[in-house]
């Protein structure tokens, strides 16, 4: 039956993976994931939630568990943060190779050193160009949805790519939102049983992941192939989601855009923040728009250039830092929008998770809406 309760962004993952009936659990406690791990402890503890729950000695034992379980059919999910995602690091590599449509959720958070416990997109965003899908979350309803969709996603033919849900750790993984948990016959009408076409059995022995040289690049390509697929994967399957559910997620969100002469784009929860400055500008009379980058890999260029058309200026909002080269995402934008004449600023805020404020953002959308200069420019909060 459907409900409306009160959840935070762990527990709305932990009820994403028991509404997809996953098989397999391989996990490994690290702050701010840990609650979505002990959330499904005490549900295979209360006989509610039926999934082999294998506890690891470490995050790259989590992966290797994963991979393996998914190679043999079973619908498999974890969660890990910042430097226990580091730990996965070279596994995530090979459960893209092998094509495991596994689905992982990263709740973020600084990396060290010096330690923080709040969140920036470091973390994740050093994974972007392992082979995953990459969704980043605004709200805790959006974790959920996105890990029953990704399921249908990963495990469609035209894609075989595991993929990750990005939540901002204790912004949103201790945060209680207002959540609708779907009704699990519907969702079991939505997303069916796992029919993985290869899998690996004791009676029927064979080798995946082999050694290959001169073939190698056919694979890589084939990663590379699956991912452009999975745009419109996505679309659909969102689609698909909205009908059932009346909640479409688009991959690229547009707010205030349909008259902006100029637009902010962000990732992540702090996109809430920054609507609300561009609603209090927009009541002001200033015409700024903001676009929230949901799907990030694979990246949607055609769709992004579409959508600023008529804008002068756009100002990127970045919760990250490449050292010696400026915010991660404003490249990715700056790449999209090449040829189209269009000033892009840059602006490093949040790191580490510290606040920022609505204020701070009108300041970036001012500058943007007075930029009147062709050349890109990065500013740290």
């Amino acid at each position: 039956m459907t409900k409306k309760t009160l959840l935070d962004g762990n527990a709305s993952a932990a009820w994403g993976a028991r509404l997809s009936r996953v098989q397999v659990v391989p996990n490994f406690p690290i702050t701010p994931q840990t609650e979505i791990i002990e959330t499904i402890a005490k549900w295979v503890s209360d006989g509610v939630f039926k999934t082999e729950f294998l506890r690891a000695e470490s995050e790259h034992s989590v992966m290797s568990a994963a991979v393996a379980a998914s190679a043999t059919g079973a619908r498999v999910f974890t969660a890990s943060s910042s430097q226990g995602l580091l730990l996965m690091h070279e596994v995530l590599y090979i459960a893209s190779g092998m094509r495991l449509p596994i689905v992982m959720v990263n709740v973020s958070r600084g990396l060290s050193a010096p330690i923080t416990l709040w969140p920036d997109h470091n973390d994740i965003l050093d994974q972007r160009d392992s082979g995953w899908l990459m969704l980043f979350s605004e709200n805790n309803q959006e974790v959920l949805d996105s890990v029953i969709m990704l399921y249908k996603i990963c495990e469609s033919r035209n894609v075989l790519l595991p993929a990750f849900i990005n939540m901002d750790g204790f912004y949103q993984s201790y945060t209680r939102e207002p959540v609708v948990i779907p009704d699990q016959k519907k969702v079991d009408k939505f997303l069916p049983p796992r029919k993985a076409k290869v899998v690996l059995d004791p009676e029927k022995p064979m080798a995946q992941g082999v050694g290959v040289m001169e073939e190698y690049p056919y694979f890589r390509e084939q990663v590379h192939l699956a991912h452009k697929n999975a745009l419109k994967v996505i679309e659909e399957v969102s689609k698909d989601w909205g009908k059932m559910f009346g909640r479409k997620y688009d991959l690229v969100e547009s707010y205030m855009m349909d008259d902006a002469d100029a637009c902010l784009i962000s990732i992540g929860a702090n996109t809430t923040i920054a609507k609300a400055a561009v609603k209090k500008m927009r009541d002001e009379g200033k015409k700024i728009g903001l676009l929230r980058i949901r799907v990030f890999r694979p990246f949607p260029k055609d769709l992004l250039r579409k959508l600023v058309e008529n804008v002068k200026a756009v100002g990127v909002i970045d919760q990250n830092i490449a050292p010696g080269s400026g915010g991660i995402l404003f490249h990715e934008i700056r790449s999209a929008l090449y040829g189209k004449g269009i000033s892009i600023s840059n602006f490093i805020c949040a790191l580490g998770g510290r606040p920022i404020s609505i204020n701070e953002y009108i300041q970036f959308a001012n500058y943007v809406l007075r930029s009147d200069t062709k050349e890109s420019k990065i500013f740290f909060q």
